[in-house]
């Protein structure tokens, strides 16, 4: 499997690097577009360098590198996340702005029929920001955005991290073991849950 990995300059780094680093685990080849401001954003919010954050990837590009094969159609994979997702990205994506070698490969992800996966990290969320979002959803893409879940009784901040990394891991089919999945509520507790 081939996958491309978008990281913009929106808060939760980390949610991108860790996911790298379970894909890198399982051999899977990742092709990492690292924005200016993600490379910032990683120096602020995590104690990993942006050389490190490069090397989980099988291939990295600057968002520059619009000759770069990722912009081509012809270029095959079976989908791309873009994580943390800003909503400056967001809407370029959503209105086919596509200005930079993020915002091109997941124009060239949609119109090829591809699954493209959006991490929008910002709140609260104005009107703009959820049209933006309706519109990519209605146009194929997948709205995951990283809102903690407790039924798997996360004991940390690592948790709720690989929480999120493995829903986006069942986008795509890679089996994982990051989290306990939902089994229905123990017997005796049904009228608990409503």
């Amino acid at each position: 499997m081939r996958l491309i990995v978008a990281m913009t300059g929106a808060t939760g780094a980390i949610y991108g690097i860790r996911l790298l680093e379970i894909l890198k685990e399982k051999g899977l080849e990742t092709h990492l577009i690292l924005s200016r401001w993600a490379e910032e954003t990683i120096k602020v919010e995590t104690s990993w360098t942006v050389e490190a954050v490069r090397e989980l990837a099988s291939a990295c590009y600057r968002e520059d590198d619009l000759g770069a094969s990722l912009a081509s159609g012809s270029f095959r994979h079976q989908g791309m996340i873009i994580i943390p997702c800003s909503m400056k990205t967001l809407a370029a994506v959503a209105h086919g702005l596509a200005m930079n070698l993020i915002t091109r490969a997941a124009d060239v992800t949609l119109k090829e029929g591809r699954k493209l996966v959006l991490v929008p990290r910002e709140t609260p969320l104005n009107a703009i920001h959820l049209e933006n979002m309706l519109k990519l959803a209605r146009l194929g893409a997948v709205i995951l955005p990283p809102m903690p879940a407790f039924y798997h009784h996360p004991r940390s901040l690592q948790d709720l991290i690989d929480h999120l990394v493995g829903r986006i891991l069942d986008q795509f089919d890679i089996d994982h073991r990051l989290y306990q999945r939902w089994s229905g509520l123990p017997k005796g507790k049904e009228g608990a849950k409503a």
